[in-house]
């Protein structure tokens, strides 16, 4: 009888452990893909924080900086610890492009898709007394002459700034291929001089960039592509406020090591969708000038998979992509 009784607990035992939900055993490690003080490593650092700081897991939180390749050497590290839930890593539209313009032969696929976090939002601006005073205008404008139209962007062409404009081109009617662009290495640094000296038209940016240069008179932002208007832009249309139905954030979000088994997928939903939750997190966003943008493992899959036709048609419209 004991000797039955003992074999019945062991395989209760066992049946409780495989059912058990699954939770980190090891110290957790967010990789920032790039050097301390960027975007990716902001995030890590504000999510280790939130993590930490509202005590919603149990481990030890690290980020770990892994520069290089625009983004591919920290997530081909993470790429080889699959099916380990304890490795994460920020991600963003750029694991998409750079495989779309041949940089990279890595694809959200190669990953277990886990958040959207936060976002910042594109601008289209023009000099504060430029003759266009609304996105109509300006697409009005180009679609008669494109070149008569510069178009400032930096620090490449194929980024997000790139991609929403001709996204708008597009939407208005316009071929994108016939936009014309000067390319600025120096990104706003050189784009914003440029447009206050009229050597460009217009630009394609973040809206961080140009957004005191608005709020002094200098500039005029003429639409912002988040999908609602933003309350610290009084008097600024989004896209879709004025008719072109194009919502586009420069969001940042978290992948995990491929080979995440769907317990370890629900273990981090449920973290994540507390976090974005908490005081910790919201302050630190606003802080940085971010807006939430969270979509959960099965919302950010299905966005990852239409934002890469998305930006496939894109970049081949314009011949860019390899």
């Amino acid at each position: 009888m004991k000797r039955i009784l003992a074999c019945a607990l062991i395989i209760a035992a066992a049946f409780g452990a495989s059912a058990a939900p699954w939770k980190p055993t090891k110290t957790i490690e967010l990789v920032a893909p790039a050097n301390p003080g960027g975007g990716w490593d902001m995030l890590c650092r504000v999510v280790q924080k939130s993590l930490v700081d509202e005590k919603l897991v149990e481990k030890n939180v690290i980020v770990v900086n892994k520069p290089g390749g625009g983004g591919s050497v920290g997530w081909t590290y993470l790429k080889g610890k699959k099916g380990q839930g304890e490795y994460l890593a920020a991600t963003s539209t750029l694991l998409m492009l750079n495989q779309l313009l041949g940089s990279s032969e890595l694809t959200y696929k190669d990953f277990t898709p886990i958040a959207a976090l936060q976002s910042e939002w594109i601008s289209i601006t023009v000099q504060a007394d430029s003759p266009y005073k609304s996105i109509n205008d300006l697409m009005t404008a180009i679609k008669a002459d494109p070149s008569a139209v510069p178009i400032g962007v930096g620090p490449t062409l194929g980024n997000n700034d790139h991609l929403l404009i001709l996204r708008l081109a597009k939407s208005y009617g316009i071929d994108p291929a016939k936009l014309k662009f000067i390319v600025y290495p120096g990104a706003g640094g050189e784009i914003v001089p440029a447009l206050l000296g009229g050597h460009i038209k217009c630009t394609t940016i973040g809206l961080a960039e140009v957004l005191e240069q608005h709020k002094a008179g200098k500039m005029r932002v003429l639409g912002v592509s988040s999908p609602a208007p933003l309350a610290f832009l009084p008097g600024v249309k989004t896209f879709k406020e004025q008719g072109l139905d194009v919502v586009f954030p420069h969001w940042r979000g978290i992948i995990a090591a491929p080979g995440l088994k769907p317990e370890q997928v629900a273990y981090w939903d449920g973290v994540f969708g507390k976090m974005v939750q908490t005081k910790t997190w919201k302050e630190q966003i606003e802080k940085l000038g971010w807006s939430d943008f969270y979509q959960n493992a099965a919302a950010h899959s299905k966005f990852l998979a239409e934002q890469t036709g998305i930006f496939d048609d894109l970049l081949t419209s314009v011949g860019l992509k390899k």
